[in-house]
């Protein structure tokens, strides 16, 4: 069996298409020894955003999520202070591409030569990306104590429309489980 070349690119490119389409990680933690039944209300301390258009949008989704729990916004004064932190960093990585494994594996060496006609020509480019990370912090309003973390990371497109279906899609898996249960 042969495989080109152009085919292996093409097969590792369209396999980092899709892991990176699913890469989204979302990470929850809480404090075990607190009693969340007893939390039903949440006010809003701060959301800290580079771009100010993702605070209200921030706020929504997370009170979108909440009070599909049951739990209720209000203005001051509520059982848990909620405070989030949207950051975005550059990465960069290399891609390799190979347009051809040339004439193969012939063994010649003693008796005749090297290793076949070498691995032919490869192309290195060097990819841009942002990676988009939201971090929600629930504390207890009265002891100041944090009870619950979550957090969002995910690769930004050009595309606000998209950058904001990505962050509901994430702020719902954050809630998923929630109000979590001490076991």
């Amino acid at each position: 069996m042969k495989v080109q070349g152009n085919s292996l690119s093409s097969i590792g490119a369209m396999l980092l298409f899709a892991i990176s389409s699913f890469a989204q990680q979302v990470k929850t933690d809480f404090d075990r020894t607190a009693d969340f039944s007893q939390y039903k209300t949440y006010s809003w301390e701060n959301v800290h955003a580079q771009d100010p258009l993702w605070v209200d949008r921030i706020k929504a989704a997370v009170n979108s999520a909440l009070a599909g729990k049951g739990w209720t916004e209000v203005e001051s004064g509520g059982n848990v202070s909620i405070m989030a932190m949207e950051m975005n960093q550059s990465h960069q990585t290399l891609n390799t591409y190979y347009d051809s494994f040339g004439g193969g594996w012939g063994w010649r060496g003693r008796f005749g030569g090297g290793f076949g006609d070498g691995f032919g020509d490869s192309t290195t480019t060097e990819s841009t990306y942002k990676v988009g990370t939201l971090i929600v912090d629930l504390f207890d309003s009265n002891t100041k104590k944090l009870i619950w973390r979550g957090s969002a990371s995910d690769t930004l497109s050009d595309k606000s429309d998209k950058n904001i279906k990505t962050l509901d899609k994430g702020v719902e898996k954050m809630f998923d489980h929630f109000p979590p249960v001490a076991r």
